[in-house]
This record gives C-alpha cells, sequence and structure tokens, in this order.
C-alpha cells in the first residue's frame, strides 16, 4: 500500500503554492494536537523548493508546533479530570501517578526529546498538560527541541538541494513506514510494560 509517496507529492506540489507558509504553519500546529503525518514532510519539499527560506521555514514550523503543542497542553489540563473516572476504573491510576512523577522530575527533559525525535510530540504535549507540567519550562524545552529538529530538517535539505531529492522520493515510502512501525512497536512495549 503506498501511503507516503503520494502523501510526499502533495505536500511537494503545496510546497509550490503561493500560501505554501500557511499550509506549513497550520500543519505544523496541528501535528502537535492531533494530525498523524509528521510536520517534515511538508517542511522538507518547502525547504527544496525554496532553498535560501529553509531559515525562516524552519522557524516557521517550529513557532507553530509549539503554539499546538500549548493547545495539546491545554486538552491534557483541562480535560484529565473528565477522564480521570475512566483512569482509576480500568485501573490505570498507578501508571497516570508514574507519569506525573516522571514530568515533575525530569519534565524539561521529556519534553526536549519528544520534541526534537520523530516519536509522537502530540502525545507528549497532552501528557505534560495532563501531568500538570509548569508551563514555562513545557514551552521552553518544546521550543528549542522543535527549533532544532526542524531546522537540522530544513537546512539539510536546503543545502543538498535537489541531488538529495530523488533520494527522498525513492526512499520515502520505506522511511514512512519504519517510523509507523516503530510508533506502533514503542506503544505496544509500553503497554506490555504496564
Amino acid at each position: 500500500m503506498k501511503l507516503f509517496g503520494p502523501l510526499y507529492d502533495a505536500c511537494r506540489r503545496w510546497a509550490a503554492h503561493e500560501h505554501a507558509p500557511w499550509y506549513l504553519g497550520f500543519i505544523s500546529a496541528i501535528e502537535s494536537i492531533f494530525f498523524p503525518v509528521p510536520t517534515d514532510v511538508m517542511l522538507a519539499p518547502m525547504a527544496l523548493a525554496h532553498p535560501r527560506r529553509w531559515f525562516r521555514y524552519g522557524m516557521l514550523a517550529a513557532v507553530t508546533s509549539v503554539v499546538g503543542g500549548l493547545i495539546g497542553y491545554a486538552l491534557g489540563y483541562f480535560f484529565i479530570e473528565a477522564v480521570m473516572p475512566w483512569i482509576e476504573r480500568v485501573g490505570y491510576l498507578g501508571k497516570y501517578e508514574a507519569v506525573q512523577d516522571q514530568f515533575t522530575r525530569y519534565g524539561v527533559w521529556i519534553m526536549f526529546v519528544a520534541a526534537f525525535t520523530p516519536i509522537p510530540f502530540k502525545v507528549f504535549t497532552v501528557a505534560g498538560g495532563a501531568a500538570a507540567m509548569p508551563l514555562l519550562p513545557f514551552a521552553v524545552a518544546s521550543l528549542i527541541g522543535r527549533s532544532l529538529r526542524f531546522l537540522l530538517v530544513a537546512g539539510l535539505v536546503a543545502w543538498g538541494g535537489p541531488r538529495i531529492e530523488p533520494h527522498l522520493r525513492r526512499y520515502i515510502e520505506t522511511v514512512g513506514w519504519i517510523v509507523a512501525v516503530v510508533i506502533l512497536g514503542a506503544i505496544v512495549w509500553l503497554n506490555m510494560r504496564g
């Protein structure tokens, strides 16, 4: 099943559109809340199409991702009480308290790693709010991690230019499915641990 190749091609078309920065900002924001497709799929073709704008695009993706992350945080913070009876009923209260403890002790590092790596950032934005992680460290760690990640992606694509594009397109399907399997494996492993 071809999924990531056609999506990459669509993003390449959007990258050439006059409103591409708006699309990038929107995708980056919603990816931090619920959207399953990583921002990089839009960012890379835009940096490739306009290499001199790589820094602007990388920072746009980072800032809008953090804005989306703050919305995810608010969802976790304000709606945890609504799901708390269910958490208690299914016996996850101990796990929830353990996660809350981890966010209290290592929240900045958890958010930085989640923001920089390809693991689903949206899970950690909502979890950070649900665990009531202090907002300023949450935002700063998210901004640093997201900025480093998106500037690295945009900078490498702008630097590599047209000579790396065929490789991106050629392997995007494989890389996309590998990332999906890794994420699914991590979810299964975390569920089996608990």
